[in-house]
């Protein structure tokens, strides 16, 4: 079993002082968000086309008459 160890000083002060977070803003994120929020894309990709057509369906830009 591996053991996954945070630097919590580090990642507070990226929190409160980088992010501008109140400690209560940061200790209430889970560690995915505050990954997400620092600009890590780990796993993430890239939206293939089909996939913006379905959010343009989804969403369009202007109301339907």
């Amino acid at each position: 079993m591996s053991e996954t160890r945070f630097d919590w000083p580090a990642l507070l002060r990226a929190g409160v002082q980088g992010l501008g977070l109140r400690p209560g803003e940061f200790w209430a994120l889970t560690p995915a968000e505050l990954r997400l929020m620092l600009g890590e894309r780990q796993g993430a990709r890239p939206m293939a086309r089909d996939g913006l057509e379905a959010l343009l369906v989804a969403f369009p830009d202007h109301e339907e008459e």
